[in-house]
Formats: C-alpha cells, sequence, structure tokens
C-alpha cells in the first residue's frame, strides 16, 4: 500500500477519503446541535428523533448511525454540557485561596449549575431509564457526581496534609460536602414539589450553612 492510501491514524476512512459511518465529527455536531435545540423547545417527552431528523437536517438513517436512541442522544447533549462545566468548578478549588472562602465559592457554583432547570429535567431522565439501560446512569454518575467527589477530595487532602482539616475519610467527606449543599433546593425540584427555579439568595444561605457544619465537623481547630 502506497502513501496515499493509508489512512490517517486514529481517523477511520472509506473509500474516497470521507470519515467512516458515524464518525464525521462536523455530522455529529450538526446532530447535536439540532438536537439541542429540538429538545429546548419541545422538551424530552414530547420530541421524537424525526424531530431530531428534521431539525438537523440530516435523514432518519443518518441520525441512528450515530445515536442508537433518543436517550442515548439526550445524554450525549447533557455529557457536553457537564464536562464543560465541571472543568470549570473544578478550577474553582484553588488550594492557594483561604479554605472556607473556597468552599463557600464552589458550592455556590456548583448549585447555580446544578439548580437549572435543564439540569434537573436531566437528572429526573437519567434516573427514569437506569433500570432499563443501567449503562446510562453509571456513565453519568461516573462522569458527573463522582468526578466531582474526586476533586473535591483531593482538595480536602491537601488541607489536611497543610493541618487545616482533620479528615479520616476524605471521599465520605467530599460527598458530605456535597450533598450539604444542595439542602431543601435539588430535592424538592427533583421531585416537582417546587418548580419555581433558586435564587442566588437561597444558594448562598444554604451554602454558607453548609460550609459551617462541615467545618464545625472537619476543622482542624474545632477538633484540636
Amino acid at each position: 500500500m502506497d502513501s496515499h492510501s493509508a489512512p490517517s491514524p486514529g481517523r477511520p476512512e472509506r473509500r474516497g477519503g470521507r470519515p467512516a459511518a458515524g464518525t464525521d465529527p462536523q455530522k455529529r455536531r450538526q446532530i447535536l446541535d439540532g438536537a439541542g435545540r429540538i429538545f429546548s423547545t419541545l422538551g424530552f417527552d414530547a420530541a421524537s428523533m424525526n424531530d431530531v431528523a428534521r431539525e438537523a437536517q440530516v435523514s432518519k438513517a443518518t441520525l441512528y448511525v450515530y445515536f442508537q436512541d433518543k436517550e442515548h442522544l439526550f445524554t450525549a447533549i447533557c455529557a457536553e454540557r457537564r464536562d464543560r462545566n465541571i472543568s470549570e468548578l473544578i478550577a474553582l478549588l484553588d488550594r492557594e485561596q483561604p479554605l472556607e472562602d473556597v468552599l463557600t465559592r464552589f458550592g455556590i457554583n456548583v448549585m447555580t449549575i446544578i439548580a437549572q432547570p435543564f439540569v434537573i429535567a436531566a437528572h429526573r431522565i437519567v434516573i427514569g431509564v437506569a433500570e432499563r439501560m443501567p449503562e446510562i446512569g453509571r456513565e453519568f454518575y461516573e462522569a458527573g457526581p463522582q468526578r466531582t467527589i474526586d476533586a473535591v477530595a483531593a482538595f480536602i487532602d491537601h488541607h489536611v496534609a497543610a493541618g487545616n482539616l482533620k479528615v479520616p475519610d476524605s471521599s465520605l467527606a467530599a460527598a458530605q460536602f456535597l450533598e450539604l449543599v444542595q439542602t431543601e433546593i435539588m430535592r424538592p425540584r427533583l421531585y416537582g414539589a417546587i418548580s419555581e427555579q433558586a435564587t442566588a439568595q437561597d444558594i448562598e444561605q444554604v451554602v454558607k450553612s453548609a460550609v459551617r457544619m462541615f467545618m464545625a465537623a472537619y476543622g482542624a481547630a474545632e477538633r484540636s
């Protein structure tokens, strides 16, 4: 085989230099953008794959080459937003800044993101399909909540080593903190008991209380 007929490493191609079916990043982007508009306009339950194909200007056959069903398509959209948001959140865990200030800023930003109606809707959808599609639930959890817990645990470990915290299990403490900042905000909205979006004042009040509780339990000064 000469150099002109060899495909580029890591990029499957068909004859003629075109990407293999289901691997064209531009086509995938086109589908995700179209699906995002449809889900935002119609909602997940009302939207169909026909709607998505029409909005994305692709055939239904092409759509199914890239995404096997509506649930996988929706979680792919969620994953893009989630990965971007989590990267920005992790960057807030500045180990050089005062511990309580960082926890407060981090907690407020976490809740500002996850209390958004789209994110709450995404949680409902994933929970709804997890029983019959456990791989979706597992991926959603591991790439979202678990990744965040791991980042906070590493931040806690740093402050344990610096003598600012006394924490026997940093992963447990990280998970506890992330639950505390959600108190009275996330769960009522997840179950539809509250429809109004949480205000900045609501979030700040809950997060500051969570930080106080966390420091009362694990702050080195309180336990010396």
